[in-house]
């Protein structure tokens, strides 16, 4: 009897140890979920599913629980039991478009995420102007059209602009008339994500930040098409904008599809003068997407851009024609119960066409000129991504980022240089990029360890390899350098970063980051063309170091709720240093003489040299409140200071002081936003780069919205109310222009906006 009884209390013993845990299996295949996060909903305990699928069961959670895991849909459960099986719905796979997925504890550090793009701006010109409202940023510009993006006083190359998590394109043109902006339709952009500074290595050499542009996806609405048609109208240009976009999702199949009409004529600024800034441009985008099965996704895109006589008040020509097409293909395959969790595979190529003259120009009749430019970009990514136990994510991979430009301006000489006709015009062919390419190999390893719940660190290191070469030369540029052959470069990039999660409200980020960027293609090759905003010739110089920014900042957020007051209250703040190293600028050769019209001043152009000392610091604040879910009322200020200590000013491009200030109400069927933005004086100024200083200015936007009936929408809009009479410090000056001398390019007077949307 004895040893029966000891046998029946071993069995029970061994069913009572058993019978401690709760499963959490995948409710298509039956797996086990592990890494799953366990809250119990009334304690907010927390806890994990281990390597089974399990987690110890407890008395607190039979209340109820939260299941999420990034894989499956989140889940609440109710009376939870020992030995219970719980199933949790694999969500759709998609492909890794964004880096954001608002867990504090896997998002990178030093994030800013803008959304909201289809209420909060009325008629965008392109995705460039999307950036207006972002705080830290600034716009440069060139006329209507071609919108630069410029972070904390850094632009272009320094910038790491994408879309969709990778995918790149760069302008044909010299004189940027077709940035990565012009190519993209502003209505499909969903929300843009900031890296603020070299804190990942992950997307490709980041010397200032990453500027990732996610584009809509498809919505899983049961029907196969859902859509929105929209249709805009601007009082200051004529202007008229139609978009359409269609979606659907169906069984393994789904697709997104969007085309965007614009025509635009020349605007009128504050004082009712007419600026040259007249275009017209066609856009659509393709994504056709298909699950394999429950663990891979393929997805392919295709978009393509046309641009038409688009003037540039800016620059010496205007565009006649610019044409791109980007493709890409991505793949993605999650792994089940591994270390290994998903692989993924992500290509495109771009091709941009661009054709550009003086046509309409005052030099046209002593010189006609045009240009023929094509640049094509190819590159890809393999990324695999591991969790290895409970604390540590790693992502290691390799990139490739190859650009490859050439084309050339040819000039028919019509007079001489006392402006007599000559007997028989003299036709020149001019060399612009010289056949040149510039491509990128880079390693990367990224991971973020989760020390405990309050404290995350995070560290990267990149390995890049460069190759460039032309292999076209001009005659001039190869007198300059005869011995150029190809050159190779190898960098290294770092990255660390501390975050501390105060509580699930405040959270403090500590970063440094070393990055660097390769001299561009224009600061390599480009051969006595003008491409900056004074008036001098520039000369590239393929021997130039590559620059490194040395940041070091820190980020706090916070958000508090009075729920007797019902205010749900926003607030943060970051403050940085970066010293640079080799800073890359063009700087008058008193050895060279103009190629081009060599009486003509200034006679001596600019190369592009390294300097040694420079830096820039500066911070930005924000504070947003929501009061009674439908009111809101928001102050934001960014500010810059750099310095090019070797030659004792600032460097190019640096904004002034700029504060926004937004008033908002938000009900069912009606939305206003009143916003108030104040420029203060720039005189800190790069006279070397031709910059001259800037007067203070402020004006008041209007926009609002109502619902007309089910799914239709009507949006309307008073910009720059007083008319405001003002200029950008980052815009260029009027170049070539019959009626304007070189002041900067004035910004558009009051312009009333509408649209109405259907969406169905």
């Amino acid at each position: 009897m004895y040893k029966i009884y000891a046998i029946a209390l071993l069995l029970c013993t061994g069913n009572l140890f058993a019978q401690t845990t709760v499963k959490v299996l995948n409710k298509n295949s039956g797996d086990p979920v592990r890494n799953a996060v366990v809250v119990s909903i009334n304690e907010k305990k927390e806890t994990h599913t281990n390597e089974k699928g399990e987690f110890k069961y407890s008395p607190l959670l039979t209340k109820g629980i939260e299941i999420s895991h990034p894989n499956f849909k989140s889940q609440n459960f109710y009376n939870i039991a020992v030995g219970d099986k719980l199933y949790l719905e694999p969500l759709r796979i998609t492909m890794p478009e964004v880096f954001v997925t608002g867990n504090p504890r896997l998002d990178p550090m030093q994030v800013q995420v803008s959304s909201n793009y289809r209420q909060k701006v009325t008629q965008p010109k392109n995705a460039g102007e999307l950036f207006s409202d972002i705080n830290g940023f600034s716009i440069i510009k060139r006329g209507n059209y071609a919108m630069d993006p410029s972070f904390r006083a850094s632009q272009y190359e320094q910038l790491n602009v994408m879309f969709d998590g990778g995918i790149k394109a760069m302008q044909a043109c010299p004189n940027r008339m077709d940035p990565i902006t012009t190519l993209i339709n502003p209505e499909e952009v969903e929300k843009i994500e900031i890296i603020k500074g070299p804190f990942s290595v992950r997307y490709g050499n980041s010397f200032a930040g990453v500027i990732n542009m996610v584009t809509s996806k498809p919505k899983d609405t049961g029907r196969l098409i859902n859509g929105t048609v929209s249709s805009g109208l601007e009082s200051n240009g004529s202007a008229i904008v139609n978009h359409l976009q269609l979606e659907g999702v169906k069984d393994k199949y789904d697709y997104s599809l969007n085309f965007s009409h614009r025509d635009y004529n020349n605007y009128e600024d504050g004082n009712s003068r007419e600026i040259p800034s007249a275009f017209r441009s066609l856009g659509y985008g393709i994504k056709l997407g298909y699950k394999l099965d429950e663990n891979q996704r393929l997805q392919a895109g295709l978009r393509q851009s046309f641009g038409r006589d688009v003037l540039h008040a800016g620059l010496m020509m205007d565009t006649e024609e610019d044409n791109s097409t980007i493709a890409n293909l991505d793949y993605i395959y999650k792994f089940s119960n591994s270390d290994l969790q998903e692989v993924t595979f992500k290509s495109y190529h771009s091709q941009v066409d661009h054709i550009m003259s003086n046509y309409r120009r005052p030099s046209f009749k002593n010189t006609e000129a045009i240009s023929n430019l094509t640049a094509t970009t190819y590159g890809g990514k393999v990324e695999s991504k591991w969790k290895l136990g409970d604390h540590l994510t790693s992502f290691l991979g390799l990139d490739v980022y190859n650009l490859a430009r050439d084309g050339s301006r040819v000039r028919t000489i019509k007079r001489d240089m006392q402006g007599n006709l000559l007997p028989q015009p003299k036709i020149v062919e001019d060399k612009v990029w010289q056949d040149s390419y510039v491509n990128n190999y880079g390693l990367f390893l990224e991971s973020t360890y989760a020390i405990n719940k309050k404290n995350i660190i995070e560290f990267g290191i990149r390995w890049d390899h460069v190759v460039s070469d032309s292999r076209d030369p001009d005659e001039s540029f190869n007198a300059l350098y005869p011995d150029l052959d190809k050159q190779e470069e190898n960098y290294i990039s770092t990255t660390a970063s501390y975050r501390h999660l105060f509580s699930s409200n405040y959270q403090v980020d500590v970063s440094f980051g070393r990055g660097i960027r390769p001299a561009n293609m224009e600061e390599r090759f480009i051969a006595f063309l003008n491409i900056g905003m004074d008036p001098y010739e520039y000369v590239g110089n393929p021997y130039l170091k590559a620059e490194v920014n040395n940041q070091f900042e820190v980020g706090f957020l916070g958000k508090e709720q009075f729920t007797n007051a019902a205010v749900d209250l926003e607030f943060g703040a970051n403050v940085y240093y970066s010293k640079y190293e080799n800073y890359i600028v063009g700087l008058v050769d008193t050895n060279l003489t103009r190629k081009y019209m060599p009486a003509k001043d200034p006679k001596n152009p600019k190369v592009f040299q390294n300097i040694e000392d420079a830096f820039k610091t500066g911070m930005e604040i924000f504070a947003r409140a929501e009061l009674m879910k439908k009111f809101t009322l928001g102050a934001e200020m960014a500010y810059v200071y750099t310095e090019n200590k070797d030659l004792g000013e600032s460097l190019p491009l640096t904004p002034p002081l700029v504060s926004r200030f937004d008033l908002g109400y938000r009900s069912q069927n009606f939305w206003a936003e009143l916003q108030y933005k104040v420029t203060a004086k720039q005189d800190r100024i790069s006279k070397n780069f031709g910059e001259s200083s800037t007067d203070g200015y402020a004006t008041l936007d209007l926009n609002a919205g109502l619902t007309l009936a089910k799914n239709l929408k009507l949006g309307v809009g008073v910009l720059n109310i007083f008319d405001e009479y003002y200029n950008d410090h980052l815009s260029f000056t009027f170049s070539n222009q019959g009626d304007f001398t070189r002041t900067p390019i004035t910004e558009p007077g009051r312009n009333f906006t509408a649209f109405l949307s259907y969406k169905f």
